[in-house]
């Protein structure tokens, strides 16, 4: 898998935003403005999941 340098971009006040690649959003058949979920999974690494599970 290729490695990624991103920049945390700050949105608004209490909130941040990151720019992913194109070639990830294509991979998982991501859309805009699909619903993501965020688990922290500690020692810095985040983990991006589609809303709900498909079957």
């Amino acid at each position: 898998m290729a490695k990624h340098i991103i920049k945390l971009t700050k949105s608004s006040r209490y909130s941040y935003s990151i720019v992913i690649p194109k070639e990830i959003i294509d991979k998982y058949g991501w859309r805009s403005k699909q619903k993501l979920t965020v688990e922290d999974k500690g020692r810095g690494k985040l983990e991006i999941k589609d809303w709900r599970k498909r079957i």
